[in-house]
């Protein structure tokens, strides 16, 4: 039985399930786009699943390609309706997509469950009991036996339906698409893809394929030390954020409405005038309650996106590698790798999320303070929320820009509120981050300095020269501008020789004395001597040979040994 055979005979048993018992069980044999079971189910760059027909209606989303992109076969891409992610279909369109085998393996358990009957595939009139793991048959009794006797299928295994319908897990073989009554069985590193025997045979003849219970651990260790050491505890910080977030949201809530409660009780005791006054401290109060619930709400966002992904991400890894077979997990690992290091390498960090939990704790309401006047009446309760707007904040000095290797630099962070006023206290949470553009393991110590007047004095110190990206964030936000771009010069190298006319002069004739520039004496001197082989033809550095007295030393670019050339400032 090939596997679009399979394909189509779980199809109508599912229809029909579906329509006896009104409802599916198993939410994994479900597509979230047509509510039904799986069809030719279609694995997603962002491993999110769906039918094959239901990927085609999906519109393009790339601007640039023309409407035509569907007929001419290029390449395009779409919006994943689960996570919003945009995804590139490849050159050839959906057929290019990796099958989801285990999507296939919960659609044909789930028929085994909804169905009261299946029809033996080999003689098609008598009940199926059985089920051949190698063949992917389903068997009546009499047909089980002769498959028993056969010499052929002999050796295959056979299971009963009940106990496939216990365990809740179907085995299932993976068939070549090239080859439909062949299996995959073999590993082409060379393609690094999973063949069958034939395509080993003929296609991938010149090519390394070994048998895949050879290179499984190899792909499948790769794949759980991404789960296991990096986004599982990635979930968790997202998730612990998030709980974060929705904390600080009650307690925003709990805040103001206790300040609405003081300022009212405040204000019962004024005239009309007192009333006016409660009025616009109450607008003031809510609008400030807004800013501080927008401000929260798109961390929430934020952080529900990034745990979507990574959720989605890793459950889809923990079941690839729990439930799939050898070749379920190598035909859908180039895939799933490929994911889940664009996970890692995303520059959202949650840690930049989690925010205090009294976020309103810094709006008071002085009952005793002077207000100025109302309808001519002297009033007092002022509402006190300055806070810092990370919209607002500047950096001033060349260090958030500009660095020399080895040497200390520093900027000055000024924090403001909403009105561009500078803050005049400290105490903000201030997070300074510096990497290497290139290389993201090297990173640089900051030193965040608070002046308890608004600003903060950032130094640090770095050890390679590049390009660096200077990330500063005030309570979990970017300030205006960041991330920065910072470039690192190299050094500047001195001079570790003498500025002289020739070694031979300088050491007093020693024969050994060597100079930077190379040049040698008859005589068996080694050293450089005024007009002969090598001599520059005027003063230079005796540690680099350079001529030009105020230059930088090119010591370090010159090969061979260093203290040759240095020779003559010892002596």
């Amino acid at each position: 039985m090939s596997l679009c055979k399979e394909k189509s005979t779980a199809g109508e048993v599912k229809e029909s399930g579906m329509r006896r018992n009104g409802s599916v069980r198993n939410t994994k044999a479900i597509c979230s786009v047509c509510k039904r079971m799986f069809k030719e189910p279609k694995l997603l760059s962002c491993l999110h699943t769906f039918c094959a027909e239901c990927i085609l209606q999906l519109e393009p989303f790339s601007p640039l390609l023309p409407s035509s992109a569907r007929s001419e076969q290029l390449s395009f891409t779409v919006l994943c309706p689960e996570c919003d992610t945009e995804v590139e279909l490849p050159a050839s369109g959906v057929e290019g997509l990796t099958t989801d085998h285990l999507a296939l393996d919960e659609v044909f358990m789930e028929t085994l469950l909804m169905e009261k009957s299946v029809l033996c595939d080999l003689c098609g009139d008598a009940e199926g009991e059985k089920r051949c793991e190698v063949c992917s048959f389903t068997l009546c009794d009499f047909c089980s036996q002769a498959h028993r006797r056969q010499k052929r299928t002999s050796s295959h295994a056979i299971h009963s339906l009940d106990e496939l319908k216990r365990e809740g897990r179907l085995s299932r073989r993976v068939l070549c698409s090239l080859h439909p009554s062949q299996e995959l069985r073999l590993f082409c590193e060379c393609c690094d893809l999973p063949v069958c025997l034939e395509c080993a045979a003929t296609l991938h003849r010149d090519h390394r394929c070994c048998p895949m219970n050879e290179v499984i651990h190899q792909h499948g260790d790769r794949i759980r030390e991404l789960v296991s050491g990096s986004l599982r505890p990635r979930l968790t910080r997202l998730e612990d954020a998030l709980k974060c977030v929705e904390i600080s949201q009650d307690a925003l809530q709990a805040r103001a409405e206790t300040l609405a409660s003081e300022i009212r009780a405040f204000s019962l005791a004024y005239s009309s005038a007192v009333e006016a006054h409660c009025c616009s401290l109450l607008r003031s109060l809510d609008d400030l309650r807004l800013q501080r619930r927008n401000q929260l709400q798109l961390q929430k966002a934020q952080l529900q996106q990034a745990l979507c992904d990574v959720r989605g991400s890793v459950d889809f890894a923990e079941r690839l590698l729990t439930c799939g077979s050898e070749a379920e997990i190598l035909n859908a690992k180039e895939v799933t790798i490929r994911r889940l290091l664009n996970l890692l390498e995303s520059g959202f960090d949650p840690r930049l999320a989690v925010v205090s939990h009294d976020s309103g704790s810094n709006i008071c309401f002085s009952p005793r303070e002077s207000a100025g006047q109302v309808n001519d009446f002297p009033m007092v309760g002022v509402l006190h929320a300055k806070t810092v707007d990370p919209s607002k904040c500047s950096i001033q000095g060349e260090g958030k820009s500009k660095g020399v290797e080895g040497q200390r630099s520093e900027f000055v962070l000024v924090c403001r509120d909403c009105a561009g006023e500078q803050m005049g206290k400290g105490g903000d949470p201030v997070l300074v981050s510096i990497v290497h553009a290139d290389k993201k393991d090297c990173k640089v110590e900051t030193t965040v300095m608070d002046n308890n007047d608004g600003s903060y004095a950032v130094s640090y110190t770095p050890m390679e020269p590049g390009s660096y990206s200077v990330w500063v964030c005030v309570k979990a936000q970017h300030v205006k501008g960041s991330p920065f771009r910072l470039t690192v010069k190299r050094k500047f190298q001195r001079h570790r020789g003498i500025f002289h006319c020739c070694s031979f002069c300088s050491s007093g004739g020693v024969k050994e004395a060597r100079c930077g520039c190379a040049g040698t004496m008859p005589g068996g001197f080694r050293g450089c001597g005024h007009g002969h082989k090598g001599h520059p033809g005027k003063p230079h550095w005796s540690c680099c040979g350079s001529v030009v007295e105020s230059s930088a030393c090119a010591l370090s670019l010159v090969s061979g040994s260093h203290r040759g050339h240095v020779r003559t400032v010892e002596l």
